[in-house]
């Protein structure tokens, strides 16, 4: 069937659709090229959180220190998780901010087109910038939290010493997980409106079953050897196991779950490669209807 006269001189002159999906190594180069927008966009939000508030940007490290002294109140002294946990403060305390990282990036990545909208509509840029600088922001704030965090486990008495610095890649692979998974999140957020209704929920499950407010391995002594797998392979439990074990020098190796640093590659490069993919199979798609 010969081509219609429009498609011809577009062929002939190399035009192409507006808005058509690059390949997906074109798009990853966009996406560098527009790094600095990402940035940029990524400090704007920042300023902007808490801005109406008297205190501002303090929200920022009194919201997970608040979180977990609620958390220490009702699982560390009602219900007792903290016994026989050495540390347990600094336990506490390390577990929730570091899941705070990744339950932040999965609801603000879901919401990052649908709040975005107007901006989507005006401008011609890779979406994916919208989720990744979502992701970004939280990094900052999980930043920000860590110098509050380094004060704490001092102030509790836990040393400083050199496997402070494995907290470096820790966070790095947390971090291109959290990217993938927002990026995962942002298209079925996009597609379907109501999933920001359901995920805080799905993020609290989750958070329950991570090892935040106690040590796992006490709680899977009995449990199935197929069951205690599974949970040790929980992606939150192994970020989090890596910074406690970075950070607190009586989290010993023996008490992190087996291959935990290449789960944690693993858990990155898939949630990386498969975040992108699917985000991008639906570049031209975002903003319209």
């Amino acid at each position: 069937m010969p081509a219609s006269p429009a498609a011809a001189y577009a062929a002939a002159h190399g035009l192409t659709a507006s808005g058509a999906r690059p390949s997906p190594g074109v798009y990853a180069r966009r996406l560098w090229g527009r790094r600095h927008f990402i940035t940029a966009l990524a400090a704007a939000r920042q300023s902007a959180l808490y801005s109406g508030a008297r205190l501002g940007q303090l929200w920022q490290v009194l919201t997970p220190l608040l979180n977990a002294g609620v958390y220490f109140l009702v699982f560390g002294k009602l219900l007792g998780a903290g016994r026989g946990v050495p540390d347990y403060i600094p336990f506490l305390c390390t577990g929730v901010f570091v899941f705070t990282f990744t339950q932040t990036a999965a609801l603000s990545g879901a919401r990052s087109l649908t709040d975005n909208l107007g901006l989507v509509r005006a401008l011609h840029f890779p979406r994916a910038s919208l989720p990744l600088a979502a992701t970004l922001v939280q990094l900052r704030q999980l930043l920000l939290a860590l110098g509050v965090l380094a004060v704490v486990l001092v102030a509790d008495g836990v040393p400083v010493t050199a496997r402070w610095l494995l907290a470096v890649p820790a966070l790095l692979l947390q971090s291109v997980f959290n990217a993938g998974l927002a990026l995962f999140l942002a298209r079925v957020g996009a597609r379907t409106t109501d999933f920001a209704q359901l995920l805080p929920f799905l993020l609290r499950t989750w958070m329950y079953v991570s090892g935040i407010f106690y040590d796992l391995s006490r709680i899977t002594a009995g449990a199935p050897h197929a069951l205690t797998r599974l949970l040790q392979a929980n992606p939150a439990l192994i970020y989090v196991s890596l910074m406690r074990y970075a950070l607190i020098d009586t989290v010993t190796g023996t008490r992190l779950p087996p291959h935990v640093w290449p789960l944690a590659l693993i858990w990155a490069t898939v949630a990386a490669g498969a975040g992108y993919a699917f985000f991008w199979s639906s570049e031209e798609e975002y903003g319209r209807g």
